[in-house]
């Protein structure tokens, strides 16, 4: 008797554990009168399991609801005191009031680069992008990233100069998402220039390994220590010696969030003084 009321329990709970990984388990569809307390306390745990699953995915929908409401809400003021902004700054202003005009619009172009890069940081850790990989030309995306970066780099006197490994042919392929991509590295790439000398180079350097492809931006700037290249990549953080200088501290835990998600990684090698080098590894199938 014994025997047949422990197989029974037993064919219960596997039934609960069979619907609960098929997604279809539902409290009403078990007879609490015909389970013992342990099947009782393992069914109120699989329910309480699914709601909870249930509010996580509401959530998430009503976050990203919720960033597309301010970006849509945002863009436009926005939009419109850089215009004002610029016609402010075309009339025949004194000096002093030019300054102030000046930092209104650095300030208003800061804030719109803070709202969409947390924009991209919700959707990226909400699951609500979407990446296309596949395989694309290395060589082409230092070119195109280097592209994106000349004009701050002339600005402040910087060379930027890009080499293919020679070993590895005029080019070679890595699997990844091109738009989201171009986007780490020249966070990387935006990073280096940011704490480059002027009149300094920063090199972008493209080789390949048997399971890898690399792209390294290296440069000559102040470097990092080494108790802070862990940090580097958190959220909003900024090391010491840089606080006072021009971010907010998300481009690299934007660079690390999309490549981690192409199944790369990447790595950091620096020491204060000397220059610092990101070597962002993506597959090569």
């Amino acid at each position: 008797m014994n025997l047949f009321r422990d197989r029974k329990m037993t064919d219960g709970l596997n039934r609960m554990l069979d619907d609960a990984i098929a997604g279809r388990f539902e409290e009403g569809n078990y007879d609490e009168s015909e389970l013992s307390k342990l099947e009782v306390k393992w069914k109120r745990y699989l329910t309480l399991s699914k709601l909870s699953a249930q509010k996580i995915e509401e959530e998430r929908k009503s976050l990203k609801e919720l960033v597309t409401d301010i970006s849509h809400q945002t863009k436009t003021p926005l939009a419109n005191i850089l215009l004002y902004t610029q016609l402010l700054g075309e009339q025949p202003l004194d000096e002093y009031v030019m300054e102030m005009v000046e930092e209104i619009r650095r300030q208003s172009e800061k804030l719109d680069f803070l709202i969409q890069s947390l924009i991209k940081t919700s959707r990226l850790e909400t699951g609500t992008f979407r990446l296309f990989p596949e395989k694309r030309d290395m060589g082409n995306l230092a070119e195109e990233v280097k592209k994106m970066a000349e004009a701050k780099a002339e600005a402040k006197g910087i060379v930027i100069k890009t080499n293919v490994a020679k070993e590895d042919g005029p080019s070679f392929q890595a699997v990844f998402d091109e738009k989201w991509t171009k986007e780490a590295v020249f966070n990387i790439l935006d990073n280096a220039l940011k704490y480059s000398w002027e009149g300094s180079t920063v090199f972008i350097n493209v080789r390949a390994y048997e399971l890898f492809a690399c792209i390294e931006i290296k440069d000559e700037g102040m470097g990092i220590e080494e108790e802070e290249i862990p940090k580097i990549f958190g959220r909003f953080y900024r090391g010491k010696d840089v606080r006072n200088e021009e971010g907010v501290g998300i481009g690299l835990y934007l660079a690390r969030q999309i490549v981690e998600n192409e199944n790369g990684y990447i790595k950091v090698i620096s020491k204060p003084g000397k220059g610092a080098r990101f070597q962002v590894f993506l597959p090569r199938t």
